[in-house]
C-alpha cells in the first residue's frame, strides 16, 4: 500500500472518542492507522482493533500495531534507519522532524537538512514524524525526500478531522 500520509492514534489527546476522530480521518483519506493504546486491557483494545479494522477494510486501508516491528519502526537517528531496512521493514518513521507538543521528550527537533540527509539513504519509505501540523510542513517533508508523513496529535486534536487530514493529503 502506497500512501502520504500514516496515521497514530493516541485517544489522550483526542477531543472525541477515538473512534470517531479516526473515521473521520478516513473520510479525510487516511488509509493508513497505527494502533496506540498499548495501555488499554487486551480485551478492549482487540474490539477497538476490530472496529478500526473494519473501518479502514472498507476504503482498502490498512491498520497496523504499534508493537508490529516486522511492520515498522520508530527511527530517531541514521542508525536506527539503517537497522530497519535491513530488518526489512515495511516502513519506517523519522523523529521529530519539528517541535511537537505531542511528544517533547525525544530530544531537539531533527529538522529538515537531517531528513533531507537520512530519507535518500536506506531502501525503505521513511515517513517523517513529530510537528507535521500544516499543508507546508507536509510539502516541505516531501520536497526533502521523504516518502510521506506521519501524523498523531495535530489530527488527534482537529475540529474536524476529516478536513484537516485532506488538507494535508492535498499538500
Amino acid at each position: 500500500m502506497v500512501t502520504r500520509l500514516v496515521l497514530f492514534t493516541d485517544r489522550r489527546q483526542a477531543h472525541r472518542p477515538l473512534d470517531e476522530v479516526v473515521n473521520r480521518a478516513i473520510d479525510g483519506g487516511a488509509r493508513l492507522v497505527v494502533l496506540g493504546e498499548q495501555d488499554l486491557p487486551a480485551g478492549a483494545r482487540a474490539d477497538l482493533a476490530d472496529r478500526l479494522r473494519s473501518m479502514l477494510d472498507g476504503v482498502k486501508g490498512r491498520l497496523v500495531l504499534a508493537e508490529d516491528t516486522a511492520a515498522y519502526r520508530k527511527c530517531h537517528d541514521q542508525a536506527e534507519l539503517f537497522a530497519a531496512a535491513e530488518a526489512k521493514v515495511g516502513f519506517a518513521t523519522l523523529s521529530p522532524i519539528f517541535p511537537t507538543r505531542s511528544k517533547p521528550g525525544y530530544g531537539p527537533p531533527l529538522g529538515l537538512a537531517a531528513l533531507a540527509r537520512m530519507a535518500l539513504v536506506v531502501p525503505l519509505p521513511v515517513y517523517a514524524l513529530g510537528g507535521v501540523d500544516s499543508p507546508a510542513r507536509v510539502r516541505d517533508c516531501l520536497d526533502e525526500g521523504a516518502a510521506g508523513v506521519a501524523v498523531m496529535g495535530a489530527v488527534m486534536r482537529a475540529d474536524d478531522p476529516a478536513r484537516f487530514v485532506k488538507e494535508l493529503m492535498t499538500a
